[in-house]
């Protein structure tokens, strides 16, 4: 019997192009190649039966080229305070393995990675508040992020960008925008400064996106 899940999220991520991120609006990346973040804390769900919430988990993607030209690298991180049932779950679905094939963004992501490094279970620290659009991730010794929303040149507020995705969406239908910075070593190193940032929720099981989120 295939696995039987659900879960609902809160996310935090981002990557190293500029506030038009190629993904959202399919064009080319900003800097011919990509390398992004990408964390959530699971508000509600299950997992054949387990319950999944609040399990966290990160995941480091890094592309040489345009991420249509595969060759990705991946490092998946799952929360150490899990249950042994919680992180085989969580690993199952980080890997895009427990569902339909490019059905949720961890499916399509993962598909285009020639080189899937072994997954780290560690302390994961994450606090997203979407409304205002900022976050923060920590985990030692491997990635700190802080996201926080665009500032309006003119007056110093923060300004408000979000994306509305009625169709089409493998990750969700609504996201809000804002600039991530961060710092990311180990097995993977790199440095976003003041880029793309995204706030969103998901919703998905094992055929995909649920519903609108």
């Amino acid at each position: 019997m295939s696995d039987q899940w659900e879960i609902r999220a809160t996310t935090f991520g981002g990557c190293n192009c500029d506030i038009n991120c190629g993904c959202q609006f399919n064009v080319p990346t900003s800097h011919g190649y990509c390398n992004f973040i990408n964390s959530g804390i699971i508000d509600e769900g299950q997992f054949n039966g387990t319950s999944m919430k609040g399990v966290k988990w990160a995941v480091i993607f890094a592309f040489p080229g345009e991420i249509a030209e595969g060759n990705g690298k991946r490092l998946m991180i799952i929360d150490a305070d899990a249950n042994d049932d919680q992180k085989k779950a969580m690993e199952k679905i980080v890997s895009g393995d427990a569902g339909a094939p490019g059905s949720t963004h961890f499916a399509v992501f993962g598909s285009v990675c020639s080189e899937f490094l072994e997954t780290q279970f560690a302390k994961i620290e994450l606090e997203v508040d979407i409304e205002s659009r900022t976050g923060s991730l920590k985990i030692p010794s491997l990635i700190e992020a802080t996201g926080k929303p665009q500032i309006n040149v003119f007056d110093g507020e923060p300004f408000h960008i979000a994306l509305v995705r009625p169709t089409g969406s493998f990750e969700y239908t609504y996201c809000e925008l804002g600039r991530i910075t961060a710092s990311v070593t180990g097995p993977i190193e790199m440095k976003l400064e003041e880029s793309y940032g995204q706030f969103c929720t998901i919703h998905y099981n094992q055929g995909g996106m649920v519903k609108a989120a």
